[in-house]
């Protein structure tokens, strides 16, 4: 049996998986690449020189759409003859670079190559939709700071501006508040006063959440922060609170990493 390892490992804006592996012999001619959902166990063969995969010496292009991937986690496999190994990985398949820019494109399903803790090839698909993709926040002079990316909207990254607006939400039909935004091509930033948010909450402990509204989109984007190889954030990735008339403020994320602004918690 050939010993395969990825040396690489990226799936392009076309969502072409595309592959290089470092072998101590040819591929035979019936090897093929199976994808195993990892919970419910479907699967998917593609034969390595079918329609929609290229053999070449050590590399491999598999178009994603066809295979009908659904959301989750799939590990990768190379069947020989009936037998089938899992394929080991040295690429740690991250880079934000590559990842904003697949992003930039107008998606409903997205895919993303990565290596295991185990130095596995896998690949994450995600139903998405557009999203105000959180970089940064903070507090200065008594404001909440917000800066971040458009993703999936379709949007160009150019040094066009849009109308844009953030609103802050409580729970339910209620109080809403709401700042201009700026928007340059696909990048934003908007900033807001937490006394505004203090006297809104009545002295109350609430969540807020953030929504921003752009002209020519469809509906509001929620702000998250996915396009990076930090999930959990809401165990991981803790602010701390800002203190306005003895009133603790500070951002946090919920389970699915989208950004929400306590007060009084």
């Amino acid at each position: 049996m050939v010993r395969a390892v990825v040396t690489d490992a990226e799936v392009t804006l076309a969502d072409v998986l595309s592959l290089r592996l470092a072998v101590d012999d040819p591929l035979p001619g019936e090897a093929g690449l199976v994808l195993r959902h990892r919970t419910t166990g479907a699967e998917r063969r593609v034969p390595l020189g079918a329609p929609g995969a290229r053999a070449h010496d050590a590399t491999l292009a598999v178009s994603l759409a066809p295979l009908s991937l659904g959301p989750g986690r799939w590990d990768a496999y190379l069947e020989q003859d009936g037998p089938r190994t899992r394929l080991r990985s040295v690429d740690p398949g991250f880079s934000l670079d590559r990842l904003d820019a697949y992003a930039l494109g107008r998606r409903t399903r997205a895919y993303r190559a990565y290596r295991t803790q185990g130095g596995y090839l896998a690949l994450k698909v995600d139903e998405v939709r557009p999203a105000a993709e959180v970089r940064a926040v903070w507090f200065r002079e008594g404001r909440f700071e917000v800066t971040g990316l458009l993703a999936f909207t379709g949007l160009e990254d150019d040094e066009s501006r849009h109308e844009a607006r953030l609103a802050l939400r409580r729970g339910g039909p209620g109080t809403e508040l709401s700042v201009t935004a700026t928007v340059q091509g696909v990048r934003f930033h908007a900033a807001f006063s937490l006394c505004d948010v203090i006297e809104a909450a009545s002295a109350r402990p609430c969540l807020w959440e953030p929504v921003l509204e752009v002209d020519g989109l469809p509906g509001p984007l929620r702000l998250a922060s996915r396009l990076d190889d930090v999930d959990g954030k809401r165990r991981r990735l803790h602010y701390p609170a800002a203190r306005i008339d003895g009133v603790p403020v500070k951002p946090c994320y919920t389970a699915d990493d989208e950004l929400r602004i306590e007060v009084g918690v």
